[in-house]
């Protein structure tokens, strides 16, 4: 009994697909926030609000820009995240 050619090629395309599923899946595991957030709050003069702020954001996005400041382009979610007053939230 042959496979029609259809059939096959389908097998094929989920096996492929469902590969490309669990590749993305182990890279979008949680990064370590807390240790991203304590160097980026490491020169930050109010040391534990800066901290507070950052894990909130970090636990939202799942990303903190590299260095101690700046670099918010890096990771837009966490740039355009603002308290109830409008004012950015994330160091």
């Amino acid at each position: 009994m042959s496979i029609p050619k259809t059939t096959l090629i389908f097998a094929i395309l989920c096996i492929l697909l469902l590969h490309e599923l669990k590749i993305n899946a182990v890279e979008a595991q949680k990064i370590d926030c807390k240790s991203k957030c304590d160097y980026r709050c490491s020169k930050a003069s109010r040391h534990k609000m800066c901290i507070r702020a950052c894990n909130t954001c970090c636990q939202r996005c799942n990303c903190v820009p590299p260095g101690t400041a700046g670099n918010a382009d890096v990771c837009p979610c966490y740039a355009n995240m603002t308290t109830h007053g409008g004012r950015k939230k994330c160091p």
